[in-house]
């Protein structure tokens, strides 16, 4: 198949599942196309199946911002026509299912059909989409989709509850490439980051609100009293400038890196002992989900569809988003029983595995499959 993936191409967890899958696609022999405005940050080596088109997004003195999403559908046009797609692939729906839509029925006009299937990720819908200004366009979008796909059961749920969706959501889980997240020999580098032997603790994010970072700092500051150890925060946004501002209030500054935002964060992973993400909401834990491929455990709240991946008790703890307490006391007694710890990263390691990339890549070629059977030249 050649197959159109319209994504962001940041470290967020939506643009980075969207290239990941594209990747994955491409060595089983499909010819992919990733069309958007900055080379994905996952895309980094060169493949014989993969083509990169850039959208030229340029600023004109009579737009105070400039027209992206008319940009993109030009782009869309414009690859879809020469070089011939059979459908595209649309990740976010703000704009992108929008945008997809725009672009269908411009390529329909002239006598063209190319199916449109749009994956939900999260923000696109329980904090982007629920805003009134965007809310009518989320729905319309989606249900204009000649498909859709949400990366956890909790995440389906609330597109249900919250919008007027008239056809099915297909639940297809996000993934993990066990190619390149895997527990490696890296005891040179721990042994850099905590000389002494220290625990190290990781959390890695885009620094939203969102994601309570603040409580990463509060739950490693309880654990720093209790058990030796040093925590590592990953990523870049704009809530670590008060993160950072804590560490100093609290003295914490020589046991709290902050590395910013990180390619190869498997290396990172791979050192760790323990992983914190305590969001208010989450709509799967990509996150989550790649410390436990490198066998750590996970102490999350339970917000969204982070139980869907940790599992309490089992791999990680669980607690309800803003519980800091119990969480750091969860924390504590896993650092501290080493029998319990190797324990928790085997069974981390097993859970990952149900989300291998070589598992779930199949159940999105068949649903490519299933909607180019369904769709038929129609106007819409």
């Amino acid at each position: 198949m050649k197959i159109g993936i319209v994504c962001y191409p940041t470290y967020g967890g939506s643009g980075v599942i969207a290239t990941e899958l594209g990747l994955g696609l491409a060595r089983k022999g499909h010819e992919i196309h990733f069309i958007t405005y900055r080379r994905p940050v996952r895309l980094a080596h060169f493949d014989a199946n993969v083509f990169y088109h850039e959208v030229d997004n340029e600023d004109y003195p009579l737009f105070e911002y400039p027209p992206y999403d008319t940009a993109l559908a030009s782009k869309i046009v414009d690859v879809v026509q020469y070089q011939n797609l059979d459908l595209l692939h649309v990740h976010y729906a703000i704009p992108h299912a929008a945008v997809a839509y725009m672009a269908k029925k411009i390529l329909l006009a002239q006598g063209r059909y190319v199916p449109v299937i749009t994956t939900l990720h999260g923000t696109d819908i329980t904090l982007v989409g629920n805003n009134r200004a965007f809310a009518p366009v989320v729905e319309f979008s989606i249900n204009k989709s000649d498909g859709v796909t949400a990366v956890s059961q909790s995440l389906k749920d609330d597109t249900l509850q919250l919008f007027n969706i008239q056809g099915d959501i297909r639940v297809i889980y996000n993934f993990i490439d066990f190619e390149r997240f895997r527990k490696t020999n890296k005891e040179h580098f721990k042994k850099i980051i905590a000389p002494n032997g220290e625990r190290i603790v990781a959390h890695t994010s885009n620094f939203r609100k969102v994601k309570r970072v603040e409580d990463v700092i509060l739950i490693f500051k309880k654990i720093f009293e209790k058990v030796p150890s040093k925590l590592l925060m990953i990523g870049d946004g704009p809530e670590r400038q008060n993160a950072e501002r804590m560490c100093r209030e609290m003295g914490l500054c020589d046991e709290v890196r902050f590395l910013g935002k990180q390619d190869a964060i498997e290396e990172l992973l791979a050192i760790c002992d323990l992983f914190v993400i305590p969001s208010e909401s989450e709509s799967f834990g990509l996150a989550a989900l790649e410390a436990m491929a490198c066998e750590v455990p996970v102490i999350s709240s339970n917000s969204g569809g982070l139980p869907e991946v940790n599992i309490h008790g089992v791999t990680g703890f669980m607690s309800d988003a803003g519980n800091v307490n119990e969480m750091a006391r969860y924390a504590i007694d896993l650092l501290q029983n080493e029998e319990m710890l190797a324990r928790f990263r085997t069974n981390a390691l097993a859970q990952a595995r149900r989300f291998d990339i070589d598992n779930v890549l199949p159940d999105y070629e068949a649903y490519y499959e299933e909607i180019l059977e369904k769709s038929v030249f129609k106007v819409v």
